[in-house]
């Protein structure tokens, strides 16, 4: 087999440092030409980072990365493309307000006498492509008319549009109905028998196991396996993608739940184009239980939590706390109701990165503090200190900004801005991301000891290990349902079989 796919390219000793992580870690790579190169692991394995790496958009810290026997720098994504690069990323990089034909020929178009873009010229090529991927999808159409699938179709037509010779795709299937992941495996396949190196990353265990000619496993930004596919299963997959441990994170306090404290019946957010991205959902948390959400990418967590924050109108269903049902209409209503969200992303929804670390902590109480049409200042840095010292945030000063902390710090404010509303319900959304592990640790405690007081916390995350040693309870979401429910610290190939949506066709459809 490996006659037949000469190696392409090879990246040895690649390492890869962010500020307070190494994403990646001496890691030495072989991608083959005339093959599904298929590359798995948790989120925040590295995955990303090393196809950021070929195509680009990132640079090595160490190591070095070799085509055709020679070195070569890759300083810019068009350094990449020159070399047949092309990368279809997990988030689409596209333009809603340009046609379909505009967005595949972006910063390439075709020309006519050196003067003006050749706009059919560029029509004719983009019709093309569609025929070749099987779509009737209009080359003049906006792009934001479009269905999420069909966006991902057009991204999929960008890179093959440069006639790459080495095609990275990052999630494709991620938002495509089962009749276009079909399609795409035989464009797939008609690419490997033109000699085109494929790196394929899906979390879809069985897609990887179908597709796949080679397979690469990454765990905490090493490599943990690396071999053909031949004889390769999900047990196999599992094993290597999560090792026979788990990150440790102790519980110290003895778990007691209360009365329930929220409830969510029949919830449903319809997706544009059909179907729903969150699917007759229904769940409830006790006052001091800790319930992991846990799913893959495009499950539709983070989705639910904004429902739960009325962050989306056309949201269906009924939530209730402390059993009386939530009728308040937005986030203000719903914070004085007892809810608070921890967003994703904590820089650009959490914090005002410009503002000092108190201002940000008392950002969403500040009518604690307000004494008729003035702002108490001293009161105000009294409940900032008062926070600082219970979640223990490392600062110089509370008149920091806030930006001058580390990330686990920076989290930490996120947490101290929500507990100061006086939350019954603390929501979570991956709450540990893109900080490191001592930091990690730290954050999980103060989880620990919210719910040990009584809090009723319900966190998302991808990270198996994480859900498993921090859950009193575990919901597995695919596809916008419940597919799964586990104590804590549960088998893991089951809770990651519960988050694998191959067995829910129609939901794609």
């Amino acid at each position: 087999m490996t006659e037949a796919h000469p190696i392409g390219l090879t990246i040895r000793g690649g390492t890869k440092v962010y500020p307070g992580t190494r994403a990646l870690k001496s890691v030495d790579f072989d991608l083959r030409m005339g093959a599904v190169n298929v590359l798995v692991g948790e989120n925040g394995a590295g995955k990303s980072t090393l196809m950021k790496i070929i195509a680009g958009v990132e640079e090595l810290t160490e190591g070095r990365i070799e085509m055709a026997g020679r070195e070569v720098h890759f300083r810019s994504k068009s350094d990449a493309v020159a070399q047949g690069i092309g990368i279809v990323f997990q988030e689409l990089n596209l333009f809603p307000n340009l046609s379909v034909a505009e967005n595949i020929f972006i910063a390439r178009e075709p020309v006519r006498a050196g003067i003006d873009i050749d706009a059919g010229a560029q029509r004719v090529a983009a019709r093309a492509l569609m025929r070749r991927l099987e779509q009737d999808i209009d080359p003049d159409a906006d792009l934001g008319t479009l269905r999420i699938g069909q966006q991902q179709i057009v991204e999929i037509a960008k890179a093959l549009a440069q006639d790459a010779r080495i095609l990275i795709l990052d999630e494709p299937t991620s938002a495509l109905s089962v009749s276009e992941v079909e399609v795409l495996f035989r464009i797939i396949a008609d690419l490997k028998a033109q000699g085109v190196g494929i790196v394929y990353i899906s979390h879809r265990l069985d897609e990887l196991i179908r597709v796949g000619d080679y397979i690469t496993v990454l765990r905490d930004g090493a490599i943990t396996g690396a071999r053909a596919m031949d004889g390769v299963d999900i047990p196999w997959i599992v094993r290597t993608m999560i090792g026979e441990g788990s990150k440790e994170f102790p519980r110290t306090e003895v778990a007691s739940f209360g009365d329930e404290v929220f409830r969510a019946e029949d919830i449903c957010l319809p997706r544009l184009g059909g179907g729903f991205t969150v699917d007759h959902l229904s769940l409830s948390v006790r006052a001091g239980e800790i319930v992991g959400l846990y799913g893959l990418m495009g499950a539709g967590r983070t989705e639910f939590l904004e429902c739960i924050m009325a962050q989306h109108p056309h949201c269906r269903g009924q939530f209730f706390v402390e059993g009386r049902p939530l009728t308040e209409r937005d986030v203000a209503g719903r914070i004085a109701r007892g809810l608070a969200l921890i967003p994703e992303d904590r820089k650009r929804d959490g914090l005002v990165q410009g503002m000092a670390i108190r201002e940000n902590l008392t950002l969403s109480a500040l009518s604690h503090f307000t004494r008729v049409f003035h702002l108490n200042l001293k009161a105000e840095a009294a409940g900032a200190a008062e926070f600082i010292r219970r979640l223990t945030i490392k600062v110089a000063s509370p008149e920091n900004a806030v930006s001058s902390l580390s990330g686990g710090n920076q989290q930490k404010v996120v947490i101290g801005k929500a507990l100061m509303t006086g939350p019954k319900v603390l929501l979570m959304d991956e709450p540990s991301r893109g900080i490191d592990i001592g930091a990690k640790a730290e954050v999980f405690r103060t989880m620990r000891r919210l719910a040990a007081d009584g809090l009723g916390i319900l966190f998302v995350t991808s990270d198996l290990d994480e859900v498993r040693a921090l859950s009193d309870r575990i919901l597995v979401m695919a596809n916008g349902r419940l597919t799964g429910e586990f104590a804590g610290n549960a088998d893991p190939a089951a809770v990651i079989s519960a988050a694998t949506p191959h067995k829910t066709k129609e939901a794609a459809a």
